[in-house]
């Protein structure tokens, strides 16, 4: 996979408003801190209250291509392809500068760029992109931001997070949550979520999820050529459906050292991985945190024709054995609000959706746990290890559904499979037996040494292996047809043709109903 690198920076519109400042660490500023909204605030940039680090933040907007793969912009109405526009966004740690900083407004821009429109005039941005055209949200484009257009970087070896944005979404979407995370030492890429010919999905299916998953490798592939870093430490951060896709990406990409799932999909979609060929649960290893919405009441469910066992059921994390896992429930945040853009300008549900002071301060918190989160896992800080695991449970507002601790590894069927055939394939009764003294819990699966039987066995090199891995299954699962069918062909295979018909004929009295076994011993007795 190789691309056109071109960067060309995009410019945007200055603003100069006030810097922005923050405060909350305890249930009763917490409260106190809702009292003074309350009484004198409303949504905005300021009253989110995400105090900078002590990084400036630059920002750069570029395009680049990934010429493996083909587009088709659809607004163009015309059949012509190109190689695969990847627009990237990039938060970085950056030299002060009197710049003034980026306004909502640019950013929002971006939006409308990334979604094709880019020469579409301000004036039609609020409506064009679902949020309503209301004189609070126009007041949110003049916001300013914490960020420098094309601020010069901070030489420095920082970590790496890429962010993977919602089903269809722009780069930005979470620009709050990016800059804050740049102003604390961190290099932040996204780029928006498309489907696998052009911007639209097929509709949040297992192909799209594996089309994001594929940007976010490009991502990763281009870190250096991006960033400039040698090697740094990464993780993936996630909402809603770029947080099933950064599962996927991470199956296939082992640079990928921790993750953070804002609100993702793998809580509510985990069925969309399982085919994937790529994806298995068991080799997760890397640590986990998920921050989960507050309960959806049952009468909005059943409304809105939402699965009732949406609130409780979280397959992927109960299914984690071997990675460090957290799991959070944000009682004061919907789905929506875990982004930058939902939180100002998303139109509040009346049925469910708590107050505007809540909701920034559950936004505030769920930044503050994935900085911690980061600062664990790719700074190791162990202060922030000891919060994350304490005194962070105590925070109003929040509860602490569940920690996970890897379980040891252990012997696995692969560690079985390279002793047996570093002996040849011979005594794999005496291996199995040795392997169970050692691991009592060890299990083979038979669906694994079915497979594995079949592999050796279309290889005529390995074709006699097969068999005696075959008829070692069939030793171990007697009472399984299935093995016995496998093993007769196995034998057919290798014209042996005694051994194969009385395998067949084990296999229907195990399975009566067993077509192939009945086909193949009237072939074999004609």
């Amino acid at each position: 996979m190789d691309s056109s690198l071109s960067v060309p920076f995009y410019r945007m519109q200055p603003s100069a408003k006030p810097a922005i400042s923050w405060y909350m660490k305890t249930p009763l500023t917490t409260l106190f801190t809702l009292l003074i909204f309350s009484a004198f605030g409303q949504v905005s940039l300021n009253n989110i209250g995400l105090t900078p680090g002590e990084y400036a933040v630059g920002f750069r907007h570029f395009t680049v291509h990934d010429s493996s793969r083909t587009y088709q912009r659809v607004g163009d109405w015309t059949n012509e392809h190109s190689p695969r526009p990847i627009p990237v966004s990039l938060w970085y740690p950056a030299q002060p500068t009197p710049a003034t900083p980026l306004q909502v407004l640019d950013y929002y821009r971006i939006l409308a760029e990334e979604d094709e429109w880019e020469y579409l005039p301000d004036e039609f941005l609020l409506n064009w992109f679902d949020y309503p055209n209301t004189a609070q949200n126009r007041a949110h484009l003049q916001e300013p931001t914490t960020a420098r257009a094309n601020a010069a970087p901070l030489s420095g070896n920082f970590p790496v997070v890429i962010y993977a944005p919602s089903l269809r979404a722009s780069s930005i979407e979470n620009f709050a949550l990016c800059e804050w995370l740049a102003s604390h030492g961190y290099i932040v890429l996204a780029s928006p979520s498309r489907g696998a010919d052009n911007k639209h999905f097929e509709g949040a299916t297992l192909k799209d999820a594996a089309t994001q998953a594929r940007d976010l490798q490009f991502l990763l592939a281009k870190v250096h050529a991006f960033t400039g870093q040698e090697q740094p430490k990464i993780a993936t951060l996630g909402f809603s459906f770029g947080g099933l896709s950064q599962v996927l990406a991470q199956a296939q990409h082992q640079d990928i050292q921790a993750m953070v799932s804002l609100d993702g999909s793998n809580k509510y979609q985990y069925y969309k991985l399982e085919p994937s060929p790529f994806f298995d649960v068991q080799d997760f290893d890397i640590p986990f945190m998920h921050l989960s919405q507050k309960d959806i009441p049952r009468e909005v469910m059943l409304a809105d024709g939402i699965d009732t066992t949406l609130n409780s059921q979280f397959e992927f994390f109960d299914q984690l054995t071997h990675a460090e896992a957290y799991h959070f429930k944000f009682t004061n945040l919907t789905h929506a609000y875990f982004s930058t853009l939902g939180v100002l300008f998303q139109t509040r549900d009346p049925r469910q959706d708590k107050p505007d002071p809540a909701i920034m301060v559950a936004y505030r918190q769920a930044c503050e746990y994935a900085l911690q989160f980061l600062q664990a896992y790719l700074r190791d800080d162990a202060q922030a290890l000891a919060w994350l695991q304490g005194a962070a449970h105590h925070q109003a507002g929040i509860l602490p559904m569940s920690t996970k601790t890897p379980v040891a590894t252990g012997i696995t069927f692969q560690d079985f499979h390279e002793r047996a055939a570093a002996d040849g394939y011979q005594n794999l009764d005496a291996l199995w037996e040795e392997i169970k003294g050692q691991q009592p819990s060890f299990q083979i699966p038979e669906g694994r040494l079915n497979n594995l039987g079949l592999q050796l066995m279309f290889n005529p090199q390995t074709s006699q292996d097969g068999i005696l891995i075959l008829e070692f299954a069939t030793r171990l699962y007697p009472n399984s047809a299935n093995l016995f069918d496998s093993l007769a062909e196995a034998y057919l295979f290798a014209d042996q043709r005694s051994q194969a018909l009385a395998a067949f004929e084990k296999s229907l009295v195990l399975d009566g109903g067993n077509t192939n076994a009945l086909q193949r011993i009237q072939q074999l007795t004609e």
